[in-house]
């Protein structure tokens, strides 16, 4: 009975160590990969016809509004403004009635003085590979420039690359308390992990569906 126990606490403990040894790998795969690519300052940008604006919950755990979501709209209207880009894809998830991340993206771009026109919602991103696979195969994007935060431009520039499309990130701030950090960073740290094991079986979007094509700019 002893070696079996033991056995069985070894075997744990080996794949204990394996997944944190597959993590840090990942990670720094994943850091490297999009730290030529990353910006935080919207002037050094290059210019991209179409941004890919992430979704995520316009509203905190408590209630308030998450500055993830401010921020990143803050960004994108600013980069619009500045002239670096010419359309907003703005990509999330729509799940219920009650939950929907593009339109609550429309209306708060719109607010910032972004021209209605000029944004374009993917009702489907329900994860990061959807919203970015989807810009190239359904929207018709080759080259994009990703909005989100640093560590989430990170995967989603990976998963761009992986797809042979062209993208630049620049980062939203990240303005929150130490321990929501903590658990999104713990957070990214494994849907980096899941990311990689969806490219390598080849998991595709949840749907597709026919082509839709952004205007050319005038």
């Amino acid at each position: 009975m002893k070696k079996l126990l033991k056995r069985i606490l070894l075997s744990i403990s080996v794949f204990v160590a394996a997944v944190i040894l597959f993590t840090l790998v990942v990670n720094i795969i994943v850091e490297k990969s999009a730290a030529k690519s990353t910006f935080e300052d919207i002037e050094s940008i290059s210019h991209n016809k179409v941004a890919l604006l992430l979704g995520t919950n316009p509203l905190n755990r408590v209630g308030r509004p998450n500055l993830y979501f401010t921020t990143r709209i803050k960004i994108a209207s600013d980069l619009y403004h500045a002239g670096k880009i010419d359309y907003i894809l703005a990509s999330g998830d729509n799940h219920t009635r009650k939950y929907d991340e593009p339109t609550a993206m429309r209306d708060s771009l719109m607010a910032h003085g972004v021209p209605e026109d000029r944004i374009i919602l993917d009702f489907a991103g329900f994860r990061t590979l959807d919203s970015v696979v989807r810009a190239k195969e359904v929207f018709g994007c080759d080259s994009i420039t990703i909005i989100s935060q640093a560590d989430h431009c990170a995967r989603a520039l990976y998963l761009a690359k992986s797809n042979d499309i062209d993208a630049v990130a620049i980062a939203a701030p990240l303005r929150a308390g130490r321990r929501t950090r903590i658990r999104l960073a713990l957070r990214e740290w494994f849907a980096r992990d899941k990311m990689l094991l969806d490219l390598w079986f080849g998991k595709q979007p949840h749907f597709l569906g026919e082509k839709i094509e952004i205007p050319p700019t005038t």
